[in-house]
């Protein structure tokens, strides 16, 4: 039994030294998030803010390109209509005409939190816009690719308050019922 341990112990040694190596890079990344002081973390959350704030100015000015840069090729868009689920491509199809005709949207965040993951390549955030539909959530990740931060996932919806919940319900029932229904076949 004891030669049997021995020989196991033998074989995983090298399986975990390769394991530790590979996984060298996340862990001095990781370290240099937790120890860098909070200077760069701050930066970063800086870095993402502006962003966020020109993505929606780029909107607001109906800059197309502009706009659609601050999008990886394989994002998602989620709006607030329980249809609109579109990756880049769909969603550019979808904007254009507001776009071509200088009617987009306008967002101003109100308050924003950003998070990031232990490998400080991705971050992930909420906030409130101020909007043409009165108070709306923004929420989406990001990823850091060629040291630029990119929009991997975006999802708006509006607010409902408490208050108004049932009278909100009225009004999208009929609409909704009818989608429930063909989503559950």
């Amino acid at each position: 039994m004891i030669k049997i341990h021995k020989i196991l112990l033998a074989c995983s040694l090298p399986f975990l030294f390769i394991a530790c190596e590979q996984n060298k890079d996340v862990t001095s990344t990781v370290t240099t998030i937790a120890t860098n002081d909070s200077v760069s973390l701050h930066r970063e959350k800086q870095t993402i803010h502006d962003l966020l704030d020109s993505f929606n100015v780029a909107a607001a000015r109906a800059d197309f390109n502009g706009y659609f840069n601050y999008y990886t090729e394989d994002a998602i868009f989620i709006g607030t209509d329980a249809t609109e689920n579109w990756n880049k491509k769909e969603f550019m199809e979808w904007a254009r005409p507001a776009f071509e005709k200088g009617k987009t949207w306008n967002f101003t965040a109100l308050k924003r939190n950003i998070y990031f993951d232990l490998t400080g390549t991705t971050a992930w955030f909420d906030e409130l816009l101020d909007t043409q539909m009165k108070i709306c959530r923004g929420s989406g990740v990001l990823v850091k690719k060629g040291g630029e931060w990119k929009v991997q996932q975006y999802v708006l919806s509006m607010t409902v308050p408490n208050s108004q919940v049932d009278a909100a319900i009225k009004i999208k029932e009929a609409e909704e019922d009818s989608l429930i229904k063909v989503m559950r076949q």
